[in-house]
């Protein structure tokens, strides 16, 4: 496999911020109640017209404006969401379109909150294969249209938004992809889930009067699963790299819930000043996380050329992955 760089980052937010005390007015809840046990403070909502493509677009073309080329020179488009525009077509159809993409072909990857991650996976390993020069990975949701807003547990957690990587290859010396581990566990997948939509339960009047189309999450389990997985996840990629958590400069994990990120940083060992958070800023954004907070990283000093960084995350199925970059520009 030959090396691969992450050359240009992209992200997008809708303008419209729902704040805790927005959310107060609407369930019974309050900031401080929120701030204590998740560690958000607002987060952003996308208007009525927009849809998930239109925010992955967004941020699409900023990554692609940030490396001076046009949507023609890409291979291959990977869209990690799990609030696609349709159930079909792709959303990495629609942003293929608007993007002008003509050479490229691309898909939807499904994984939740760790989508990203996998995203960033597959795409090294296109563009290590030598099959691809060019691949734009992408996270976009606006969890905001599967979140019940009468259900404070869940409500207060998410955001929307969207941020984009671009992948392609290294030149010999150049920092790049270091490794990788994703895996599943799919005795989880009962304790977070959309319960109707699918095959298994289609949509119907009943299932709307339910109100089984939004996120539906066991948030005990899912929390105890994600301060474990997360942390040991990342340890046995360090491990299998032969890298001790003190070379890494940074870690980005996603951004879910400030008490699972300290976790995780505790089980690594990881000091304060090697943990990227953002997540007061923007709640869950699930697929978005991570590129949002590493754009906010670059912006505040905190990773530059070179630095070692680690990706991090646990989402439903369960899934959970890492990914250890040295950080190209």
């Amino acid at each position: 496999m030959r090396n691969v760089k992450i050359s240009a980052l992209g992200c997008y937010v809708p303008p419209r911020v729902l704040t805790n005390d927005d959310l107060a007015k609407m369930v019974d809840t309050s900031n401080e109640w929120i701030l204590e046990r998740t560690g958000i403070l607002e987060r952003h909502i996308a208007d009525p017209d927009m849809a998930t493509s239109d925010m992955a677009v967004m941020a699409a073309k900023a990554a692609l404006e940030q490396r001076g080329i046009g949507g023609e020179e890409i291979d291959a488009i990977i869209v990690c969401t799990v609030t696609p525009d349709h159930m079909f077509p792709s959303t990495a159809c629609l942003v293929q379109h608007q993007i002008g993409a003509k050479k490229a072909w691309g898909f939807d990857l499904i994984a939740a909150c760790s989508g990203f991650v996998y995203g960033l996976t597959t795409g090294a390993h296109l563009v290590g294969a030598g099959t691809h020069k060019k691949v734009l990975v992408i996270g976009a949701d606006t969890m905001s249209r599967i979140i019940d807003y009468q259900d404070r547990t869940t409500c207060v957690l998410f955001g929307d938004g969207a941020g984009a990587m671009l992948i392609e290859p290294a030149e010999e010396g150049e920092p790049g992809f270091v490794g990788f581990k994703n895996e599943i566990d799919g005795s989880g997948g009962p304790a977070l889930k959309m319960r109707a939509g699918g095959s298994r339960l289609p949509a119907s009047a009943e299932t709307v009067a339910q109100r089984l189309h939004y996120v539906d999450q066991d948030g005990q389990a899912v929390f105890k699963f994600a301060v474990r997985r997360m942390g040991d996840i990342s340890a046995d990629l360090l491990a299998e790299c032969g890298i001790q958590s003190s070379d890494v400069k940074l870690m980005i994990p996603h951004q879910a819930n400030i008490r699972i990120i300290n976790s995780a940083a505790h089980r690594l060992g990881m000091k304060p000043e090697q943990v990227m958070i953002n997540i007061e800023r923007y709640g869950n954004t699930t697929a978005a996380t991570i590129p949002l907070a590493t754009r906010d990283a670059i912006a505040e000093g905190k990773m530059a050329k070179g630095d070692l960084v680690l990706f991090t995350a646990v989402g439903a199925g369960f899934t959970s992955a890492a990914n250890l970059w040295r950080w190209a520009y």
